[in-house]
């Protein structure tokens, strides 16, 4: 079974903000492969179980705050028996452009703190990532940053990536990660 976490802060106030990124991409996948399964809560997360591709899998999002996040995914991981290589987790990352993405096999947090529970709850950082772009914005403190809203611009550059990225995840399903990530991962533009 596997387990793709798209990373957010819940409720109305967060929508649209840099941080939710992870969110948004699950749902734009979601609806994608037009799976009608209504979100359902458990542990503190909204989850879909459904089957892609022969795989079985489960979307999360988890609704603690980003830097509780590894809580939630602990107790899915824990409940559902989920292997530690197959969890994808989807995250905002300052240190790409917008409109760029990363995927990684393994790593450091860089300073995320979604990502640091994670490590902590899981005893790993061997997790695989998904990470995209919000750009920094060194004018403004990083919090403050991150919880901003997303402007129309950014949008328009964030809604391009997303079209590449659901042809990701269709591949993630289909093909070995290491050739995944030769196949998508580029220098920032």
């Amino acid at each position: 079974m596997k387990l793709i976490v798209g990373l957010g802060n819940p409720g109305k106030k967060y929508e649209k903000t840099r941080h939710n990124i992870g969110f948004m991409m699950l749902d734009k996948y979601v609806d994608k492969k037009n799976i009608m399964d209504k979100w359902s809560l458990k542990f503190n997360g909204l989850y879909i179980q459904t089957e892609i591709n022969k795989n079985k899998v489960i979307f999360l999002k988890p609704q603690s705050f980003m830097n509780l996040s590894g809580g939630v995914v602990k107790k899915y991981v824990d409940y559902f028996k989920i292997n530690i290589e197959d969890i994808l987790i989807i995250s905002d990352d300052l240190d790409l452009n917008i409109g760029n993405f990363k995927l990684k096999d393994k790593g450091s947090s860089g300073g995320h703190n979604g990502l640091k529970d994670i490590e902590n709850n899981l005893g790993t950082n061997e997790y695989k990532r998904l990470k995209i772009g919000i750009s920094n914005n060194k004018n403004i403190d990083t919090k403050d940053y991150v919880l901003g809203k997303i402007n129309s611009d950014d949008m328009k550059l964030l809604q391009n990536l997303f079209t590449e990225l659901l042809d990701v995840l269709d591949d993630y399903f289909e093909v070995d990660f290491q050739e995944l990530m030769s196949k998508y991962n580029r220098k920032n533009r």
